[in-house]
């Protein structure tokens, strides 16, 4: 519940941040064209994020009889989830990882790298697989895809502040000549750092949510905690070669992770041994 609630409340501060700097700008046709660009790449983020991350990522598209065991986990997994199966693809990489991706449970897929395949026991993907459908339950994917939607605007409205500033052309009809000028110099410089920041604290809020939603669909949490313990060490030796803006998908930071306080602030996930312990206190807990 608290995720939940934090996740709402980063957003609203995404949104306000959106706001503000596109009313500083241009005053209220500011307001217009940042709302625009936001609903424009909302859209074509939300209807082709499967798509998209699955060719980033490179994945293959694997059959029952390609992939039985995989296919069969999912399968129960989703029963007692109560939702539609993803799509099951395969990445061949020997970095092991895992995601899941799509708008909403019935238009979505779960991807696993053959390093994760070979590396986890059959009850630990199962802990995985059951992180990852938690995601696809929760929505998480579109709350990942609208943060990132609103970060990239905002950095994209900073940049037309930073060229109106430069000729002298700020806040329009709508506001006095210099009006805020120093604010807005103060915004278009801070804005897009403080956008990522937020953002990329919704997805270590999200993270966390997924493996307590997995670790209860599961009915293991030590299961997940065991896996995360591999891919932890396995993906600082081996990691993989993706595009930084699928990052946030993948169960653990495909790049590696370290544990670095203030780095923490710009990671895509938190912390894999704070989410371990996490994990071992739902095991004690008798979840």
């Amino acid at each position: 519940m608290w995720q939940n609630i934090k996740t709402a409340f980063l957003l609203a501060l995404l949104d306000g941040l959106f706001l503000l700097i596109g009313g500083l700008i241009g005053g209220r046709s500011g307001l217009i064209f940042a709302a625009v660009i936001a609903l424009v790449m909302n859209a074509i983020t939300y209807w082709n994020s499967d798509r998209l991350a699955i060719a980033a990522a490179r994945g293959v598209a694997v059959s029952p009889q390609e992939a039985p065991e995989l296919h069969r986990i999912v399968d129960e997994l989703c029963a007692d989830a109560g939702m539609p199966k993803p799509r099951v693809y395969i990445c061949d990489d020997p970095s092991p990882n895992a995601f899941a991706t799509g708008r909403n449970p019935n238009h979505a897929a779960v991807c696993c790298t053959s390093g994760i395949l070979n590396l986890v026991t059959e009850r630990e993907l199962r802990g995985v697989l059951a992180h990852e459908l938690s995601h696809v339950r929760n929505r998480d994917i579109l709350t990942a895809t609208i943060a990132a939607t609103l970060a990239l605007a905002i950095s994209f409205i900073a940049q037309i502040g930073q060229f109106a500033l430069f000729f002298g052309n700020v806040g329009g009809r709508d506001s006095e000549d210099g009006e805020n000028i120093f604010t807005l110099l103060l915004l278009v410089i801070l804005a897009p750092i403080a956008a990522a920041i937020i953002q990329l604290a919704i997805s270590r809020a999200r993270e966390y949510q997924a493996d307590a939603s997995g670790a209860k669909l599961s009915h293991d949490p030590m299961a997940l905690a065991n896996a995360l313990r591999k891919l932890e060490m396995r993906t600082q030796q081996v990691p993989m070669q993706v595009a930084p803006a699928i990052a946030p998908l993948y169960i653990v930071n495909p790049f590696g992770n370290r544990r670095v306080s203030f780095a923490n602030l710009f990671s895509t996930h938190p912390p894999l041994q704070e989410r371990i312990e996490r994990l071992e206190r739902m095991a004690a807990a008798g979840v």
